[in-house]
């Protein structure tokens, strides 16, 4: 659906982080976890292309059904600093909902995601979904320091049972977020079926399927590569996998993914 979504709100977090709202019902109703949305978050040619952004929360209206989705922003570039400056009832072109979502899982088997900074944003809509399927599940969740950790509340009413690292030490565990995963990992009995789910910088990603891979487990991860068009015509976001030990190829991560099995990824070619 390409729709203009009016912006209910914007939410600054800090200097660099905020959430927009965004009223768009039919993108909301479509919409699975892992899926992305494109935004052009003004008119004109600067940016000339849409963002792609990760569809952080479905809303519902007061009848219970979907009525709009959040966006969790990091400015970093031009597009990303119009969402972080966009202001309450303008309107965004909004194209989704896209890309291949994560695979979901039931008890008795047990969900991880694993999260480094805005590669948070996926796992609202993930930790709400294995909530509603009686799943089990954690977050490990790591940041340079503890002003870039945001909704570990939000996932905690999810009951969701958190596991925090920051490389300065300010929240939680002094260093990557990798090292409490790689030692639950090893203190964890074969059974139940345990999910891994990734999102963040490619060096946590790539650890992340290098621990699954050791422990026997699979893993799922969301790319974050950079995008142009979100159909597959641009050919901007092409990674090379290799399944089940086949010949590596390229594949469009607006088309196949955002969403991998860890294990197909040729990571030794994905850039940092």
């Amino acid at each position: 659906m390409d729709v203009e979504a009016v912006v209910r709100s914007n939410t600054r977090l800090s200097d660099d982080y905020n959430v927009v709202a965004l009223d768009a019902p039919a993108v909301a109703e479509r919409a699975r976890p892992g899926q992305f949305v494109m935004i052009k978050p003004a008119r004109g040619t600067d940016p000339l292309l849409r963002r792609p952004f990760s569809i952080f929360e479905v809303v519902t209206g007061s009848d219970g059904r979907p009525a709009g989705l959040t966006l969790l922003n990091k400015r970093v570039g031009v597009g990303t600093t119009l969402l972080y400056e966009v202001e309450p009832g303008r309107r965004v072109a909004c194209l989704g909902p896209l890309g291949r979502p994560f695979t979901l899982v039931d008890p008795p088997a047990e969900a991880w995601m694993v999260a480094g900074g805005v590669g948070l944003a996926p796992f609202a809509t993930l930790a709400a979904a294995l909530r509603a399927r009686g799943v089990r599940a954690a977050l490990f969740y790591g940041g340079r320091r503890n002003a870039d950790l945001f909704f570990t509340d939000r996932f905690a009413r999810l009951g969701v049972d958190l596991t925090l690292a920051t490389e300065d030490g300010s929240r939680g565990r002094r260093g990557l977020v990798t090292a409490p995963l790689a030692e639950a990992l090893a203190a964890r009995p074969a059974a139940p079926p345990l999910a891994l789910y990734a999102c963040g910088p490619t060096p946590m990603m790539r650890e992340v399927a290098r621990l699954a891979a050791a422990h026997g487990r699979r893993a799922e991860v969301s790319l974050e590569q950079v995008m142009g068009c979100g159909l597959g015509g641009c050919y901007s976001c092409v990674v090379r996998i290799r399944r089940g030990g086949g010949t590596p190829h390229f594949v469009r991560s607006c088309v196949e993914g955002p969403v991998f099995d860890a294990g197909d990824i040729v990571w030794e070619e994905l850039a940092p």
